[in-house]
């Protein structure tokens, strides 16, 4: 049997009108979007099929993400009852989906727990001007040295999200981002970018939100896992409550290692599905280890495909 690890993306790969698919044609699907409404107060319908101000915001991007990435991930299930992952993997937010996939936490109280996580974000970085900037064409190590200089001249900027060679995501305070774009841009940067964000993920300005987040997860985390889960803070497998309480709350102040995770996990599996909106791991897999082939699921044609080609 193939060892597939199963993968899911984060903030950022949302869209008006994801999942719509799924819930026309699933009574599953439908079911979810019902029960995870319920237990948070939010018409899944509303915020995901017509356009609105929520969509964008951390507090309900987050459970719409994960919802939809749940119900993907549920309906492949459905489909290849028989087929157990090797491992599952997350970017950022996608961690959770990543855990609640392998059995450590219910889908709705997963979308709790991140709608809680994402109104402790916004809260940590109120008042604060937080932001993220997209670094490309730059190397880490130019990445971490600038950075480094202006944390010694009391300048906020954290490595955030190492997403593939020469796209490095900076956080902290927006000013302080723009003040450094041109010298990222002398460093041979070929685009330094200030992103419509917010919050200023993975770095110190969320301290505020790691024990209360903690808190949260102490609840509802289980001791039950598939198969393991890996750490976007150190690239390694976990598979405890213990280890994900620890390693989610250090993921809110440490960069997320996404191209590292890949180019761990790569050799120790045949392939990865993603699961949720959009293709954003599948394209950045493609550049990372070009060897592993990344399927997709993100509405029923693409979860048809995707049956015929590892469950029958």
């Amino acid at each position: 049997m193939k060892k597939i690890a199963m993968i899911f993306a984060g903030q950022g790969s949302q869209a008006v009108g994801m999942g719509k698919d799924f819930y026309e044609n699933s009574k599953l699907a439908r079911e979810m979007f019902e029960k995870a409404g319920d237990r948070i107060g939010v018409d899944f319908k509303e915020l995901l099929f017509e356009e609105n101000d929520k969509l964008g915001q951390t507090a309900y991007t987050q459970p719409a993400i994960l919802l939809v990435q749940m119900i993907a991930y549920k309906l492949f299930k459905a489909e290849c009852p028989d087929l157990k992952a090797a491992l599952f993997l997350g970017h950022s937010l996608g961690e959770f989906s990543a855990l609640c996939a392998a059995g450590a936490i219910d889908y709705v109280d997963a979308v709790e727990l991140v709608h809680k996580r994402g109104a402790l974000m916004q809260e940590a970085c109120e008042g604060k001007d937080a932001g993220m900037m997209a670094i490309v064409g730059l190397d880490d190590a130019s990445v971490e040295k600038i950075c480094a200089e202006a944390q010694s001249e009391g300048k906020q900027v954290w490595p955030a999200n190492y997403n593939q060679d020469g796209q490095l995501v900076v956080a902290g305070n927006k000013a302080d981002l723009a003040s450094l774009e041109q010298t990222f841009k002398d460093a041979g940067a070929k685009r330094a970018l200030l992103l419509n964000m917010s919050v200023a993920s993975h770095c110190d300005i969320l301290a505020p939100a790691v024990e209360p987040l903690g808190e949260v997860m102490e609840k509802y985390i289980k001791e039950s896992f598939e198969a393991p889960v890996i750490s976007n803070v150190t690239t390694k497998p976990y598979n405890t409550k213990a280890e994900a309480v620890k390693l989610l709350k250090e993921q809110l102040v440490k960069p997320v290692k996404y191209k590292q995770s890949i180019q761990a996990i790569a050799p120790e599996v045949d392939m990865a599905i993603e699961f949720g909106n959009g293709v954003v791991l599948k394209g950045l897999n493609r550049r990372i280890a070009k060897d592993l082939k990344t399927l997709n699921i993100s509405d029923m044609a693409s979860l048809e495909k995707v049956k015929e080609e590892v469950c029958l």
